[in-house]
């Protein structure tokens, strides 16, 4: 079927747009954002994923304020059109490709409602591909680009409307691509062992911008890893290795403190600490949920929300071990803020982890 996309020069194969390359399950087309308000008082995130081989299409958007999570959901049977980027009271627009995109969600029964603007504070960067198998079946095998941004607009929690501008927010967003595993657990024998272990951080200062990501086997092997130090001015440089070293909240597997290690292919590493304010948990934009879990079919046209305060989380809970830590970050002199995201799931040797769920001591 011919639609929008297949106007534009981009395709990758003989079929348009509407069929994608491969007739796996699991593949999917994601956005992914975030923002914080630089003292923390505020954090806000949105997803929007699309499932072509499942007809399905989602989105979610989540706030945390006043120490309570807010959340709203959507769902709908997904037609052919890929240009369609609005479910539900969710919409996202791309107003200059790479550089600036449009986040808006329209007033609903949950109480949530924007109109945000995201503008680069730095260019994409492309992480390696992220490509695994256990044994001879295709685990993941996605392209994932980040990009550092400040917001601008409204953003209203209950009746209280908030400018982020004064509120002077920073963020980062991701688009990400390919397989991965998503949407009903598969019929008859387990598919893949249940181990995953999952750090992400990208981080804003003033003069610069930094990230780090790794994903290791349950021995502490890195299968992927990616670490980048943006300069003002956008010039991007590439790490030779990353390090981390993380001290464990008891009774949790979350981070109470983090040191990120960036070497560079010369010189000094840059050594980076961080301090949690606080969880977001990812449950909130559909991570691991038993019912809005990334492309599920929850109906034709759905639309959900909920609100829970942070306190009454508890972190021992296997549908939160999935969070984005807002954190403190220094580097030397340097302040700055961002996220640390977890997921640690399964034994992992270097943390202590034994079994699927045990948790730090």
């Amino acid at each position: 079927m011919i639609t929008r996309a297949d106007d534009y020069p981009i395709h990758q194969t003989a079929e348009p747009i509407a069929q994608v390359g491969t007739s796996d399950r699991n593949f999917y087309d994601r956005y992914f954002f975030n923002g914080y308000a630089r003292d923390g008082s505020l954090y806000f995130a949105a997803a929007m994923g699309f499932y072509p081989n499942r007809q399905v299409q989602d989105a979610a958007f989540s706030v945390v304020h006043d120490g309570r999570q807010h959340v709203v959901r959507a769902s709908h049977l997904a037609g052919p059109e890929r240009m369609h980027t609005h479910v539900g009271p969710i919409s996202i627009e791309v107003i200059e490709p790479l550089e600036s995109l449009r986040l808006h969600v329209a007033p609903n029964q949950w109480g949530l409602a924007g109109d945000l603007r995201f503008t680069r504070r730095a260019p994409v960067l492309e992480e390696p591909r992220f490509s695994r198998r256990i044994g001879e079946r295709l685990f993941m095998d996605y392209t994932r680009l980040t990009q550092h941004g400040e917001w601008t607009g409204w953003l209203e929690v209950d009746g209280r409307r908030m400018d982020v501008a004064t509120l002077r927010c920073w963020g980062s967003r991701d688009r990400s691509w390919g397989i991965r595993p998503i949407g009903e657990r598969e019929g008859g024998a387990p598919a893949f062992p249940l181990q995953f272990f999952w750090l992400w951080a990208p981080l804003n200062f003033d003069d610069l911008c930094t990230h780090f990501d790794v994903c290791e086997d349950a021995e502490g092997e890195a299968w992927h890893s990616a670490g980048m130090v943006i300069f003002a001015g956008g010039t991007v440089e590439t790490m030779r290795s990353v390090g981390y070293r993380l001290t464990l909240q008891p009774q949790t597997r979350h981070a109470r403190y983090a040191e990120i290690t960036l070497q560079p292919k010369s010189g000094d590493p840059l050594q980076i600490t961080l301090r949690p304010l606080y969880n977001f948990s990812m449950l909130g934009l559909g991570y691991g949920h038993p019912q809005w879990g990334h492309g599920m079919f929850v109906g034709e046209h759905a639309v959900g929300g909920e609100a829970w305060r942070l306190s009454e989380i508890d972190p021992s809970v296997p549908l939160h071990l999935h969070v984005q830590a807002l954190c403190e970050a220094s580097a030397g002199a340097r302040r700055g803020i961002g996220v640390l995201e977890q997921l640690i799931l399964g034994p992992h040797r270097p943390t202590g982890f034994r079994d699927l769920f045990d948790l730090a001591e």
